[in-house]
């Protein structure tokens, strides 16, 4: 199970909230989570593929428009469990604009619930 919750976590970040191209994004967010998970953060709850993927867009489109996730550590894991940091950081620039970690669930090798944490945002 290990592998898979690297793969899981990394793809969390990296094949969904960092993918600009609708259709790569919607492929990553079907192999990723399973159909009725439940992704918590500070606005609320998402329930299911489709709330995600509107939530991911709307990140991309809007708040996040020119800028990119990069891990900021290695995923941390037990059974079932997984940890990542992560920063938001423009073009060419180190120092991170957002950080935050995101913890998941994992049950059928598919992220089950999702939830996303803030450590430092703008201002």
């Amino acid at each position: 199970m290990g592998d898979r919750v690297e793969e899981l976590m990394t793809a969390n970040l990296m094949d969904v909230f960092n993918e600009r191209e609708p259709q790569r994004r919607r492929a990553a967010i079907e192999r990723t989570y399973s159909a009725d998970v439940r992704w918590t953060d500070d606005e609320g709850v998402s329930v299911g593929w489709d709330q995600l993927e509107a939530k991911a867009r709307a990140l991309q489109e809007g708040q996040l428009a020119g800028l990119s996730f990069t891990k900021a550590g290695p995923v941390y894991q037990t059974q079932g469990f997984g940890y990542l940091a992560w920063n938001i950081l423009a073009p060419g620039n180190e120092a991170p604009i957002v950080s935050g970690f995101d913890v998941a669930l994992i049950s059928d090798d598919r992220i089950s619930q999702l939830f996303t944490v803030l450590t430092k945002t703008p201002g």
